[in-house]
């Protein structure tokens, strides 16, 4: 197992606007923050949804669509580098009018019905998305 230590440095406490892209919105903020490293989460409501499913053997995402609303029952992600960029990788459970539940990597193509996020910001030494070979995924290089 590999780790390293971060502090908090700043907490940011806001909300997305209604019909905005919840993922882009989210990128768009950390990028404005300037914010490389972090934690994310979020509650709230979709219009829309789309999650993600990483499916090992293609190595590639399967998304699902779901076209209705839906409740943000939870949003937990963090934020790192990749390609020297601010990104965001987050995860994201839904529940619809039944009570039943879905998730699945948050994908773009999330719209907003009302969304309240917190933002934590660490300090300390940058972490880097590189290519991991095993998975085929872009993993933290620790």
């Amino acid at each position: 197992m590999a780790a390293k230590e971060y502090i908090c440095k700043r907490t940011f406490i806001g909300r997305i606007p209604h019909g905005s892209d919840l993922l882009n919105s989210l990128t768009e903020f950390v990028r404005e923050k300037r914010i490389k490293l972090g934690r994310l989460q979020m509650i709230g409501a979709v219009e829309k949804a789309v999650a993600g499913l990483y499916d090992s053997e293609a190595e590639k995402y399967e998304n699902f669509v779901f076209d209705k609303p839906m409740e943000v029952l939870s949003l937990i992600g963090n934020v790192s580098l990749k390609d020297g960029q601010p990104f965001i990788h987050a995860h994201i459970t839904l529940g619809d009018e039944k009570g039943q539940s879905f998730g699945g990597h948050l994908m773009e193509g999330t719209i907003v019905f009302a969304a309240e996020f917190i933002i934590e910001e660490f300090e300390g030494e940058d972490l880097e998305r590189i290519f991991d070979k095993t998975t085929g995924l872009a993993l933290w290089d620790i």
